[in-house]
């Protein structure tokens, strides 16, 4: 069964259609996205009727009768656990915890996060108690912070090294390190020291290794952007582009392989939902790609929590190159070079749907099915990817 479109491309397919140029035909603009004609009919359909042009349960009515159904069930698993717990505090031969009824609600799957909700109480405390009562790591993590708040707090001006030597001295051995940890973690520093800044302008820390270096035989270190196979290596960025509607900017994933925009987002605010948009439109047209290595800049976008949980919901990999090194993401940053020539300075802009419509019609159309590249042995993306599987595909 193949797999789905994501949302967002349809919806762009749609835009495309509904502004097509006279004499340009459904069945053209369907061979242009690589989408059967049928499908195409099928996506205006759909469209109509969310639009209430046609009628029909729209997805928005059946979005909602799905949050019912869910909410009607969710209804449901509370009351169970309102009843338990008035029956579980009845008896009198029970202690007055929660937390065993908790595990047994569980066991009968109303999951913890209702029931802790309903009971209030936290679940972190809970599956600390699930788990093992304190380790003792953290008990000894715990000591060492006393003497080190002990001795913070008779000489403040002291820094982490001779805060370190004072809870040695009383008995808590522990290592400088381990030490500027603890204080820095606690905010203990020296009243003579630097004030530290927290609205600073320069790029967080790296969260991934940059993967995509290599050494030559010289001892120089350089980028290298290669791969054997589809859904090895990917690259992403996002740019940006005036509108007469304010900016609109585009993420887009790139396959090393066939140099294949993959997946892509667009949006009119550059969050950390938009790199996690595109990343999960690309896993849905590629369909596996486990252990594929993602190599972005250090944009916040990248580094944020919602896009490294995708990554590692995907068993994907990681990588970042330097701060302010555009060579580090080269082969990224040719493709929104020609998308800057080809489309974004062409022409003035004055909404931000006319220019979405023109960058997907240049990457789907133009890019990937017209524009031949001497790497791919002057073939297209499409056409690349067309031959170099279907060997693969025989071999297997």
């Amino acid at each position: 069964m193949p797999k789905p479109y994501p949302t967002e491309f349809r919806d762009d397919v749609v835009r495309v259609a509904r502004n097509r140029e006279p004499g340009v035909t459904i069945e053209q603009i369907a061979k242009d996205f690589g989408v059967h004609p049928m499908t195409m009919q099928k996506w205006l359909q759909r469209a109509a009727v969310d639009e209430g042009a046609k009628p029909g349960q729209t997805r928005t009515e059946a979005a909602e009768l799905r949050e019912a159904r869910k909410r009607i069930r969710l209804l449901e698993q509370e009351n169970e656990v309102l009843r338990r717990a008035a029956a579980y505090l009845s008896q009198a031969n029970l202690p007055k915890r929660f937390y065993p009824l908790v595990t047994e609600l569980a066991a009968d799957r109303i999951p913890v996060s209702v029931t802790c909700r309903v009971l209030k109480l936290a679940r972190q405390p809970y599956y600390r108690w699930l788990a093992d009562p304190i380790a003792p790591s953290e008990i000894a993590w715990a000591y060492r912070a006393n003497a080190l708040f002990d001795a913070h707090r008779d000489d403040p001006e002291f820094g982490h090294r001779l805060l370190a030597d004072e809870a040695r001295s009383a008995g808590e051995a522990m290592a400088d390190r381990t030490a500027w940890r603890i204080a820095s973690a606690n905010g203990w520093w020296s009243a003579f020291g630097k004030k530290r800044s927290k609205n600073g302008k320069k790029p967080g820390p790296a969260v991934h290794d940059d993967l995509c270096t290599v050494t030559d035989e010289k001892g120089r270190v350089r980028h290298e952007f290669t791969a054997n196979a589809p859904n090895q290596s990917w690259l992403t960025d996002i740019t940006e582009h005036k509108t007469g509607e304010g900016k609109l900017y585009l993420c887009a994933i790139k396959d090393v392989f066939s140099n294949r925009i993959v997946g892509y987002s667009i949006d009119s605010r550059m969050k950390s939902q938009l790199a996690v948009n595109a990343l999960e439109n690309a896993i849905a047209r590629r369909g596996d790609v486990a252990g594929c290595v993602v190599h972005s800049d250090r944009g916040s976008q990248f580094r944020s929590r919602k896009f490294l949980r995708a990554l590692a919901h995907h068993r994907m990999v990681g990588s970042m190159g330097r701060v302010a090194s555009c060579g580090d993401n080269a082969a990224m940053e040719s493709f929104f070079s020609l998308l800057q020539k080809n489309v974004l300075n062409r022409r003035s802009w004055t909404s931000r749907e006319q220019l979405r419509i023109a960058i997907v019609t240049w990457i789907e159309r133009t890019y990937h099915r017209r524009r031949r590249q001497a790497r791919l042995g002057r073939l297209t993306p499409v056409e690349f990817e067309a031959i170099m599987n279907t060997p693969a595909a025989l071999a297997a």
